[in-house]
Order: C-alpha cells, then sequence, then structure tokens
C-alpha cells in the first residue's frame, strides 16, 4: 500500500497526482491569505504611523516575504540531501514569479492600458478608439519609471556572480561566489529602500492615484443619494435604468444634454475632506472621462457609460449583501489616509492621538500572516515534491507554472490590471513602476534567503540554467523598458513570447548537460509516491 508523508505529522496528504496538485492550490491559498493580512496589518500600520521609513523599508520587504518563507521552507527541511533537492522548489518560485510578472503580467498590462498614440508617439489619456492597432495604440509611462526599470535591471548582478563558476565550470570558486552574491544581495535590498525613503516620488505618485480613485468614489456615493433607486443592481453590476433617471434629474433645464455648469452644480454636494480639493478640477475630470463630443456637454449615453464603468471598478470590493459603493468609498479613503504625507496634510487635519488597539490590530495581522505563510510553506513544498515524484516533471518546473498563480503573485495582477486600465500615464507609470519594484524585491531579498540556503547548508550551486533564464529574461526587459518610455501594443507580443521560451531555454541547456537534473527526483527517505 502507497503511504504519503502527513506534514508535520497531521496535515492531509495525498497518494495521486490530482490529490497534489489540490493540495499545491490549497496550501497556496493559505499562503497567499497570509500575505493578504500581512498586507492589511502593513496598511494599517501605515494609516497610523504614516510614510517614510515603514512606506520605504517595511513594506517592500514584507511584499517579498511569503516567496522567502517558501525559499527557508525548501531549503531548511530534512537533511542535507534533501534540502539539495528540494531547494530547487524555492528557485521555481523565485524565477516563476519573475518571468510572470515580466511576461505574462507585463503584456498584459500593455493590452489593458492601452491609448491611441498621438502624432508625437504618446498615448492620448482616455483615448481608445483604434481597437487592437499594434502600431497605433499603446501606453505611455513617465520618465522616472524608466529609473526603476534600470534597478530592476542591476538587480540581477547576484545572479551573475553566484552563477558565474558554475557556468564557466569553475567549481572550487562556487563558494566564494555564492558568499559574495549573499552579500550583494542584501545591500541591494537596503540600497533599494533607502532610496525609496529618501526619494518617496513612488508613494507621491500612489497618492495621486489614490485621490483620483477617492474623488470617484465620493462622486458615485453622492450621486447615490440623489438617485430615485439603487445604482446597483443585486449581483453588483450597473443598473442602467437608475442611472438614466439620475441623469435627466441633474439635467435641470431638460434639453437632454449636461452642461459644464450642470456638471458642478451636482459636484456642490460632493465632499471628498481632501485639502487640495478643487471642484473645477473635478468637473474637468468628469467631462473629460465621460465625454466624447467636442461640444463641452454630456449627452445621456456618455453619462450611462461612464457610470457604468465606475460602478463596474466598484465591483467585488464588498462582502455579499453589502453596498459595494459605499465599500469602495470607505476603502479608499482608508487607503488615502495611509499615503497621506503627515507633513504637510496632516496638519491641516485635527490630530488624534493613535489608538493602541488599531497599532495591536496591525501588528497582529503582520504576525498572524507571516505565522500562516511560515506554517504552510512547508507542506506546500512537500506537495510540489510528491507530485514531481508521482510524474517525474521536476519540480523546478512545477513550482515555476504553478505556485506564482497559488501564492501572493496572484493579488499583483488584480491590482495591476485595476490601476492600469483607467488608461492614464500617471496610472500606468504607477503600475509598471510597481511591477518593476516587485522584481526587485524578489531579485534581490528572495535571492538573498536561497544563497543563505546554499552558504549555510553547505549545499551546491548547480542551477545555470535556471540562473540563464531569469537573467534573460530581467535583462531583455530591463534593457527595453530602460530607453523608452511609449510602448506600443506589439510590445506585448514580446513579452508573451518570452513566457514559453524560457521554458524552453531550461529545457534545452538541461538537454545539453545530461548531469543537470533540474532537481527532478527525490533522495530515498523523501520518496512518498
Amino acid at each position: 500500500m502507497t503511504m504519503c508523508h502527513e506534514s508535520y505529522g497531521f496535515l492531509p496528504c495525498a497518494t495521486n497526482v490530482p490529490g497534489n496538485l489540490f493540495l499545491v492550490l490549497t496550501y497556496g491559498f493559505l499562503v497567499y491569505k497570509g500575505a493578504t493580512y500581512l498586507s492589511e496589518g502593513s496598511e494599517l500600520l501605515l494609516e497610523i504611523m504614516g510614510p517614510g521609513l515603514v512606506g520605504g523599508l517595511l513594506l517592500p520587504v514584507l511584499g517579498a516575504l511569503p516567496e522567502a518563507l517558501i525559499m527557508l521552507a525548501s531549503g531548511l527541511s530534512g537533511s542535507r540531501d534533501t534540502a539539495q533537492h528540494q531547494v530547487l522548489t524555492g528557485m521555481g518560485l523565485l524565477a516563476g514569479s519573475t518571468v510572470f510578472l515580466l511576461t505574462l503580467l507585463w503584456g498584459t498590462c500593455v493590452v489593458a492600458g492601452k491609448c491611441d498614440l498621438g502624432p508625437d508617439r504618446v498615448a492620448v489619456d482616455l483615448q481608445n478608439i483604434r481597437g487592437f492597432s499594434l502600431t497605433g495604440t499603446g501606453v505611455s509611462t513617465d520618465s522616472k519609471t524608466t529609473y526603476l526599470a534600470r534597478i530592476m535591471a542591476i538587480s540581477v548582478v547576484p545572479f551573475v556572480i553566484a552563477g558565474f563558476p558554475n557556468m564557466m565550470k569553475i567549481h572550487h570558486g562556487q563558494r566564494l561566489a555564492v558568499l559574495l552574491a549573499l552579500i550583494l544581495s542584501f545591500l541591494l535590498v537596503l540600497s533599494y529602500c533607502l532610496y525609496q525613503v529618501s526619494f518617496p516620488w513612488i508613494q507621491m505618485r500612489r497618492l495621486d492615484y489614490v485621490k483620483h480613485k477617492l474623488l470617484i468614489a465620493g462622486i458615485l456615493k453622492h450621486a447615490q443619494t440623489l438617485a430615485p433607486g439603487r445604482l446597483q443592481n443585486d449581483d453588483g453590476t450597473p443598473n442602467v435604468h437608475v442611472i438614466r433617471k439620475l441623469f435627466h434629474k441633474l439635467d435641470s433645464d431638460e434639453n437632454g444634454t449636461m452642461s459644464r455648469l450642470e456638471v458642478h452644480a451636482f459636484m456642490v454636494g460632493v465632499n471628498l475632506e481632501i485639502v487640495d480639493f478643487d471642484r473645477m478640477d473635478a468637473v474637468d475630470r468628469i467631462m473629460a472621462d465621460f465625454g466624447t463630443s467636442s461640444d463641452d456637454t454630456l449627452e445621456e449615453y456618455d453619462f450611462v457609460e461612464g457610470m457604468k464603468r465606475w460602478i463596474n471598478k466598484t465591483n467585488g470590493s464588498s462582502k455579499p449583501g453589502r453596498n459595494d459603493i459605499n465599500d469602495y468609498h470607505e476603502r479608499t479613503r482608508r487607503e488615502l489616509d495611509a499615503l497621506l504625507d503627515w507633513s504637510d496634510e496632516a496638519e491641516e487635519r485635527t490630530e488624534e492621538p493613535a489608538d493602541r488597539w488599531c497599532v495591536a490590530k496591525a501588528v497582529g495581522l503582520m504576525l498572524l500572516g507571516t505565522a500562516m505563510a511560515a506554517a504552510f510553506a512547508d507542506p506546500l513544498v512537500d506537495a510540489v515534491q510528491d507530485i514531481s515524484n508521482a510524474t517525474r516533471i521536476p519540480p523546478f518546473l512545477i513550482s515555476f507554472v504553478v505556485l506564482p498563480l497559488a501564492t501572493n503573485s496572484i493579488g499583483e495582477p488584480v491590482s495591476a490590471l485595476a490601476c492600469v486600465s483607467s488608461k492614464e500615464k500617471k496610472t500606468a507609470s504607477l503600475t509598471f513602476s510597481e511591477l518593476y519594484g516587485g522584481v526587485t524585491m524578489k531579485n534581490t531579498l528572495c535571492l538573498g534567503v536561497f544563497l543563505a540556503l546554499i552558504y549555510i547548508r553547505n549545499l551546491t550551486w548547480e542551477y545555470s540554467s535556471e540562473v540563464l533564464m531569469v537573467l534573460f529574461v530581467c535583462v531583455v526587459m530591463g534593457l527595453f523598458t530602460s530607453f523608452r518610455s511609449t510602448f506600443p501594443l506589439w510590445t506585448c507580443l514580446v513579452a508573451y513570447t518570452m513566457y514559453p521560451l524560457s521554458l524552453v531555454v531550461v529545457y534545452a541547456l538541461a538537454w545539453a548537460d545530461p548531469g543537470h537534473e533540474l532537481g527532478g527526483g527525490m533522495p530515498q527517505e523523501k520518496m512518498s509516491l
């Protein structure tokens, strides 16, 4: 009878591939939930303490913590021989996350955020009438985003140092190379965090974006108070019938269009409690977001379609049975509070003492998230290894493809696509900046943890194909994004192509080097299938 290995002696295990795949998805989801609690706790702490050291030092580290814990679990469990085989699961997650973010997610962000390219080859905000023209549409970012792309490209230097002896067949210098790469990895982590503290323009740009989201939330909340019914159906979709009635209610002269003056009259009732809130700028925003005509008026169709787009942005922000619009407003309000620059705007607000309960809640959420990620990292690695043993598929490839989707990387596509879909240069800049920043932390912090395991446990670094794959994607995308700020739609095809190509590279190198097994198989003490 085939026996399986129970993690910690009591967690469920499986003796077949479907069962282990289910466990991978289940444990991956629990690690993701831990990452969610980490994020919620850090945002609450940021709301209490304000940006600066918390936003620049703590939050970037916490963002990469789940992957780092999985890396630790893969290299600390069992004997040295067991760790030698299992550690590649952690490397698979690191490589898979990096490649996934820079290929599939990067390309999808270009598709979701595309606008028409003007005569100067710069994307025109909110204009998207050319459909899927490969050369006539695309996204544009600001010059600061290219700085982060260059930092991301630099973050692969430790990979080069650590893998250089193996790639050059110089085995006697391997341990020294790992130590040098380990030190450099953590120095780069510290440097990147200090950069964010010293130059908080990333936080300020997010502040502007959140203010825009709060404007949308405030307008929708005010519109709900004026509408003759709910703006949303029970399933959260826009109630077009009520939206049309609201339009005719706001059309005070009953001429079938809303003028700028009527939009301004509607905005008078919106109170966002933002220090620099400018109603005229808000009116301009509505006219730009909703309007399609050139006569500075809104037709009924424009108003209905604009409200539908805004309402759809609130979907999924609340629990069943609750008001999505109000929940979206409250959540955005909290997000704005967490990002406010206390050195400027906080002086104009009434200062309140920090709530000890809020501090305890923030710390509790972060501890809970860390505990969940740490507790389920090892069972997740075991389940991946069991699938590898049963199918003879190298664990590196399983973790490369499955784990980035099952762990906290799944949260990044949702937030990135929601941001870039606003189809503006500033939101595209914010999205790609955070994408490059996330890859930088994975390439430095997670690699540093991996190298520490290699050095402390005296494991062998023999994974040149994985290193070359990460180098290939990061260098190509780093150079590609470091010297241009506009990306036509055809560039998404370049990104999409590199994902399957990266898998081909690994297999090709493994075939060329029969002695390199990509971590497939386990020592007999761990075989469970």
